[in-house]
């Protein structure tokens, strides 16, 4: 970690969510490899050690400085709380299991648990890459990185490819990650609208970008209903927010049932959709024609896509709905991991949750227009495909 700061925004916009409406409720993360990688006790040794480092950051006077002035929304009281925040590492539970496949696990208050994800990610992502190489190898080409970025910025500059950089928890190092944000800050100001990490922002006077991941959907579906869980999670961002951060990512239990869930109220007052799953094109046609069936113009909303995307490919989809509504993009391993090696495939998702310690924990699921992103327990599905109708 470079900072406290480096991670995503959604981390922090979503922890400031849980404090103001439900500072008593609890949840687990636990880690997912979708590759089932079998590692050796080795690497658990150097995983633990960087994963110790996270005990010493914290935030400094300048950075909180910047918080307060540059995210607003997030009120002043949340970054001065920050301030004194520290990462427990006797919370984080990591292991291997009998096979060598790697087990992490953290439990706490939601509004601090949220925050162990994405630097824990990072740390993984990173570990994982130095298996294969790191800056210091002849194997490894900081000029090949950055050849490979500049033809994904030529083709975004030739052809108006709005897009942020999304790549902090899959990240190839700190140092790539960096070298590509300031690349992307040099060579395309105009098209790179800003970048998801939140120090990286700050040192490169960039645009931080994000708004709430499955996990807070997630959560609203483990406490009140999947059938309530989509709207239920609008309203709260909508009490949080009050119309700031308007993304609504809608397929924690597929876009299908998030765009049904997506009331008239709502989508008037959400910016529009982020897409994550599933068929880019199909998928798009839907969310068009929800914003017709409500009598809203989608030329006025956006879709942000940000499932697995590279250049070429979003070339394509920013063409297929060019003058039917407004496109964007989310963009992070093929940017922050373009070194030539193999990334991680890695996910960090909530577990359980409860809304306070006398409450009963519950299992929280996600079901996905990709068969591969779904996460949780199969009895648990099945209640849910059977309430949502989804077959």
């Amino acid at each position: 970690m470079l900072s406290l700061l480096d991670t995503d925004l959604y981390k922090f916009s979503t922890s400031w969510a849980y404090m103001k409406l439900y500072p008593e409720a609890e949840g687990t993360f636990t880690f997912h490899d979708r590759n089932n990688t079998v590692f050796d006790k080795d690497f658990l040794t150097e995983l633990e050690l960087r994963l110790s480092k996270m005990l010493f950051k914290g935030l400094m006077p300048k950075e909180k400085e910047w918080c307060c002035k540059h995210i607003p929304y997030i009120p002043q009281a949340y970054w001065e709380w920050l301030y004194g925040f520290r990462f427990d590492i006797d919370k984080i539970k990591v292991g291997l299991d009998d096979e060598g496949h790697l087990q992490i696990e953290v439990t706490d208050k939601l509004y601090k648990v949220t925050l162990y994800e994405v630097p824990i990610l990072a740390i993984v992502s990173e570990a994982f890459s130095s298996l294969y190489a790191d800056e210091k190898d002849d194997s490894f080409s900081m000029d090949e990185v950055i050849r490979r970025l500049d033809a994904k910025i030529n083709i975004a500059n030739e052809h108006g490819l709005k897009f942020s950089e999304f790549g902090t928890r899959r990240r190839f190092s700190p140092y790539v990650h960096e070298e590509v944000v300031r690349r992307l800050k040099e060579k395309c100001p105009v098209n790179c609208v800003g970048t998801s990490n939140v120090f990286l922002a700050m040192k490169y006077d960039m645009t931080p970008v994000g708004t709430f991941p499955h996990e807070w959907i997630m959560f609203h579906g483990a406490c009140w209903g999947y059938q309530e869980a989509n709207y239920l999670g609008m309203r709260d961002w909508v009490r949080t927010y009050d119309g700031d951060l308007g993304i609504f990512l809608m397929d924690t239990y597929t876009s299908k049932v998030g765009l049904k869930n997506m009331s008239l109220k709502f989508a008037k007052l959400f910016d529009g959709v982020r897409q994550d799953s599933g068929d880019e094109y199909q998928i798009g046609n839907m969310v068009i024609e929800r914003y017709k069936q409500l009598g809203i113009d989608p030329r006025s909303k956006t879709i942000v896509f940000s499932n697995a995307l590279d250049f070429l490919k979003y070339l394509d989809i920013h063409n297929y709905f060019k003058g039917r509504i407004n496109v964007s993009a989310g963009i992070g391993t093929n940017l922050t991991n373009d070194a030539g090696y193999p990334p991680a495939n890695i996910v960090m998702k909530l577990s359980k949750c409860r809304l306070n310690e006398n409450q009963e924990w519950r299992k929280c699921i996600k079901i996905s227009d990709d068969f591969g992103k779904h996460l949780g327990d199969d009895k648990e599905f099945e209640i849910a495909k059977y309430q949502l109708g989804i077959e």
